[in-house]
């Protein structure tokens, strides 16, 4: 009789072992650490890239007429008086600057060029992307100190069958080179005003909401 209550309490044991380690694995995703609503002291981002359909002005010192206001085509290029196709994606406006600094250099001595971001987009690595069970799924420019609340503001919230508990977001880890996927609460975020939920962003997050099974 002892035996047979003994195995009885293995076999439970063994049970609750299996559940537990059931939740654990559906929990396994890792949480990022939780950020102010707002900065306790802001600082600047990583310097702008530009970015296709951005819009700059090229101002050349003593040569207003070698100027112009324009737009990055989308591929990534700009025409200026003198200079044409220059690519300007990927570039820092200070490294534009020197670009056409150099070109011009050719028809005139010691030009002195400032290129200044208007209206920027910024290039895919520089955005954050929310897609999926939002009101309106956009990729958004990145800027310093955006949280996760930040984002979901500019999209208009959850729609409403958001699973919002389950969302998910995946970073590219520059120092190992590979996609690293992180869970969110946005649910507790947006609907119980849970700080711990929000969490700071970086440039090139993307924010998958799936939707609720009923």
């Amino acid at each position: 009789m002892p035996s047979h209550r003994f195995s009885r309490l293995l076999a439970g044991s063994a049970i609750l072992s299996l559940a537990l380690s059931g939740c654990a694995g559906a929990g396994s995703q890792p949480q990022l650490p939780p950020a102010s609503f707002v900065a306790m002291q802001e600082g600047p981002g990583e310097e702008y890239v530009i970015g296709p359909l951005d819009e700059l002005t090229v101002f050349v010192w003593r040569n207003p007429e070698l100027g112009a206001s324009v737009q990055v085509r989308p591929d990534g290029r700009i025409t200026t008086p003198l200079i044409t196709d220059m690519p300007a994606v990927g570039k820092t406006p200070s490294m534009l600057a020197e670009d056409i600094r150099l070109q011009l250099s050719q028809y005139i001595q010691d030009p002195l060029v400032s290129v200044i971001v208007n209206k920027f987009a910024g290039t895919f690595s520089q955005q954050v992307r929310i897609v999926g069970a939002t009101e309106k799924p956009a990729s958004i420019p990145y800027r310093a100190n955006m949280t996760l609340l930040d984002a979901m503001i500019a999209v208009g919230g959850l729609s409403e069958f958001a699973a919002g508990n389950r969302a998910r977001l995946i970073r590219f880890d520059k120092e190992r080179g590979t996609q690293r996927e992180f869970q969110l609460r946005l649910g507790d975020l947006l609907k119980k005003g849970d700080s711990k939920a929000n969490v700071m962003l970086m440039p090139g997050d993307v924010i998958i909401i799936p939707e609720s099974m009923f």
